[in-house]
């Protein structure tokens, strides 16, 4: 099987089988969302969604927190990880999307970089959740389901991961992609104890084949 056709059958099966796949984290606006997925990194969905709603009561816009202080804004998130470094982040693109970009999110990968705390996964994020551009944020799951999968061949590092997913799924795909690896890899394709016996891919999948020969 050739790797084009293995993305092929791949991608098949998940717009069968995972058509709604979308972000589990509850948001209602670009600022929201970014807030959210910076909250995110190292902690589950679950604990962040358990945080934000009293979170954004508080703080409901970029101008809202900019006038916080990262002690305001550490009693509402000291359940996730690394708090206070997120406390300091969050308070710090506040600022700058106030100071910078008149409280409005920016719609590129380049401009949300400037941001403290948001490197190049949560802005690829943001521009496909937000915005539907064909950017692939890759996260643990996704390095390691695509290379199990055998999406990926000796990916060294994310932003390899990112460049050979984005060669191969159409762009209209990408953003949709995005969540049908991760929650793959978050519920089925586990890191320790992989479910093959309730994944439907085990047809094309490189790990499969090797672990089961």
């Amino acid at each position: 099987m050739t790797t084009k056709q293995r993305f092929e059958h791949i991608i098949r099966w998940f717009a069968i089988n995972a058509a709604s796949a979308e972000s589990e984290l509850v948001y209602h606006n670009p600022y929201e969302l970014l807030v959210a997925v910076m909250l995110s990194a190292q902690c589950t969905d679950k604990r962040v969604n358990m945080v934000t709603p009293a979170l954004f009561a508080a703080y409901p816009t970029p101008y809202a927190m900019a006038q916080a202080t990262t002690e305001n804004i550490l009693t509402y998130i000291h359940s996730v990880s690394y708090p206070r470094s997120k406390a300091e982040h969050l308070l710090g693109m506040a600022q700058r999307l106030v100071d910078t970009y008149n409280g409005i999110v920016p719609d590129n990968i380049d401009d949300l970089q400037t941001l403290p705390g948001v490197g190049r996964k949560t802005a690829n994020v943001i521009c496909a959740v937000i915005w539907n551009q064909p950017t692939m944020a890759v996260d643990t799951h996704i390095f390691r389901i695509s290379e199990r999968l055998g999406l990926t061949t000796h990916s060294k590092n994310p932003l390899q991961t990112e460049k050979q997913l984005t060669r191969y799924i159409p762009a209209e795909l990408i953003p949709k992609a995005h969540h049908w690896l991760l929650l793959h890899g978050r519920y089925i394709c586990q890191a320790r104890k992989p479910k093959c016996d309730q994944c439907g891919l085990s047809a094309y999948c490189r790990y499969y084949a090797c672990s089961h020969r």
